[in-house]
């Protein structure tokens, strides 16, 4: 079978951790069979919520620029296959679409984000820290780019269990930062669980829903991947945040060579989530019924 290119299935981090490591740049952004599907669906998204999607501080013009004609070099550089710059733009060969570049009146971060997969999100070093400058947001996984824009990282991250402000993680997270170089991207991955394959999703998950379907099986279950890439600008000293969203069906997980192994993985990683945790993860009805279901994949997985 044809496996995924990412975390949890192609074996090249362990099961669902979510650590931060460095990246070889030449894998700063990943193009795979999607680009098309996702770039249109981006389009719908944008359109439909207009005021949503982008956020820019005056002032982070540079900056955009500086993203754009770095993402313009890489991409036409690491998939010429994909990707090809022709007079003022760029042609997307599988899309077949051709996004103009320095469009009076256009942000070039918007620009840059309708040439790929991810959103991208802009940082800026200031006095309270590190704070969402910009971003072209698309496919929030339950979070609001408005409420975030102009805020600092540990608010930013202050919804999430361990990482406010004062704690251990989100003063490492500041010392990344800090000492992030434009040479070596850091890449890390987050997981959650949807009841739908929506990769736009803004709505904060119910803790107190149940999310999977209405019957008692857990059959409409989707584990959402997030490949999150960091990397310091050379020019401005910003970080640009990008967010590649996967999204796969649970059931695909019966399919898969080390189902057992894997299904185990997530259902202890479940098992030993604390309260806060499973809140913030919209699963504390829907904890027990998960695990049951990933235990059926299990014992329904063939033998190595």
């Amino acid at each position: 079978m044809t496996l995924p290119l990412h975390t949890p299935y192609d074996g090249s981090a362990k099961l669902f951790q979510i650590g931060v490591k460095p990246l070889p740049l030449a894998d700063w952004f990943e193009v795979d069979g999607r680009l098309a599907a996702d770039l249109a669906e981006k389009e719908r998204v944008s359109a439909a919520h207009a005021d949503s999607v982008f956020v820019a501080e005056p002032g982070t013009e540079q900056a955009q620029a500086e993203v754009l004609a770095l993402l313009v070099e890489h991409l036409v550089t690491q998939f010429p296959q994909h990707y090809r710059r022709i007079g003022d733009g760029v042609e997307i060969i599988p899309a077949g679409k051709h996004v103009a570049l320095g469009v009076p009146g256009e942000a070039p971060l918007r620009a840059a984000a309708r040439l790929v997969q991810e959103d991208l999100v802009l940082m800026r070093r200031g006095e309270a820290g590190w704070r969402l400058a910009a971003a072209s947001l698309c496919f929030p996984s339950s979070w609001s780019l408005r409420e975030k824009f102009g805020r600092p990282l540990r608010e930013v991250h202050g919804p999430v269990p361990g990482f406010g402000a004062g704690t251990r993680n989100a003063e490492l997270i500041q010392r990344m930062f800090d000492n992030a170089r434009p040479e070596v991207p850091m890449i890390r991955w987050n997981w959650s669980l949807y009841g739908d394959d929506r990769l736009h999703h803004p709505e904060t998950a119910d803790p107190g829903a149940r999310r999977f379907g209405a019957d008692e099986r857990a059959a409409s279950v989707f584990l959402r991947v997030e490949r999150q890439t960091l990397r310091k600008l050379p020019a401005s000293g910003d970080i640009l945040f990008a967010i590649r969203i996967h999204v796969d069906p649970l059931a695909r997980l019966e399919q898969h060579p080390e189902a057992a192994r894997i299904a185990g993985s997530l259902a202890a990683q479940l098992m030993a989530l604390g309260a806060a945790e499973l809140d913030y993860k919209g699963l504390t009805l829907e904890r027990d019924r998960l695990v049951a279901r990933l235990d059926e994949i299990a014992a329904r997985a063939p033998e190595p």
